[in-house]
């Protein structure tokens, strides 16, 4: 582990989710704060977490965040909807070190950015189910009307790269159809993976409805969090650390390639680990 303040400031930060979602938050983190190092990893081989029950999600996000913490890392960003709402809670008074979800920014944004007061999010079957954007948007804009729809195909489409193909746009259509006539202004893109289908979500909704990336907000959250521990990276470090390092379950190539198709820099290699060991 990293012990000093000088280098803990130069620690990565580490990165997680079910699969490639991730790679959103960890694209916008990469644009947002460039001078931050960053650990991903992809539980590849467990993905959808979506259908998963809260226990078995936060067993998965302990044995991730161990492992991420065996590396060092100075914070920790649950880069997952799906375990920000079943496993943040109950995982934060366990840590030593700052842990961000996606849920909370990206809510408190459509909270405080939706005109009529009637906001629609789409998610996996655990984030719907679990009513935390409910919750977290009420927090900040009790009168809200918050409308939820789960969209389970949307996850396996995205890993598999078919991101503009006719069947994901009639699937997009599909699931779309129960917000077109609910009058809702906002729409939160409640799973990582949905970013990637922005185009083919605002061709379905239309101009007028503001769609809110979670993925955004978390990097912007983080800046936040990151200074208020005085653990920003001043890019003074010039040690030879790799900048980005890339870890997966399963699949490894697989998920290079797709990294590689996202992704602001060339990623050379994601290794693959064991993570139930």
């Amino acid at each position: 582990m990293i012990q000093s303040f000088e280098d803990k400031k130069y620690a990565p930060i580490g990165v997680f989710d079910s699969g490639v979602g991730g790679l959103t938050v960890a694209r916008e983190i990469m644009r947002q704060l460039p001078e931050e190092r960053i650990i991903y990893f992809g539980d590849t081989a467990r993905v959808p977490y979506g259908s998963k029950s809260k226990e078995t999600i936060t067993l998965y996000s302990r044995q991730i965040i161990r492992f991420l913490e065996s590396k060092g890392v100075k914070a920790i960003v649950v880069a997952c909807n799906t375990a920000s709402a079943f496993a943040l809670e109950t995982i934060r008074p366990e840590m030593k070190i700052p842990i961000i979800g996606v849920v909370k920014p990206g809510a408190k944004v459509a909270a405080e950015t939706t005109v009529n007061g009637r906001i629609g999010v789409i998610g996996t079957e655990g984030t719907i189910g679990s009513q935390i954007y409910t919750k977290t948007i009420q927090e900040h804009n009790p009168d809200a009307v918050v409308l939820g729809k789960a969209c389970p195909l949307f996850v396996p489409l995205v890993e598999e790269g078919w991101l503009k193909d006719p069947v994901t746009i009639e699937v997009a259509k599909r699931y779309l159809d129960y917000f077109q006539k609910s009058d809702i202004d906002t729409l939160i893109l409640g799973c990582t993976h949905y970013p990637l289908l922005r185009s083919t979500i605002r061709g379905i909704m239309g101009e007028k409805v503001n769609l809110v990336n979670p993925a955004y907000e978390t990097a912007q959250g983080l800046k936040r969090l990151l200074a208020e521990h005085q653990l920003t990276n001043d890019g003074a470090d010039t040690r030879e650390v790799p900048m980005y390092q890339f870890y997966v379950s399963d699949a490894a190539e697989k998920f290079k390639n797709f990294a590689n198709s996202i992704l602001p820099c060339e990623i050379e290699e994601a290794r693959l680990i064991h993570i139930e060991e």
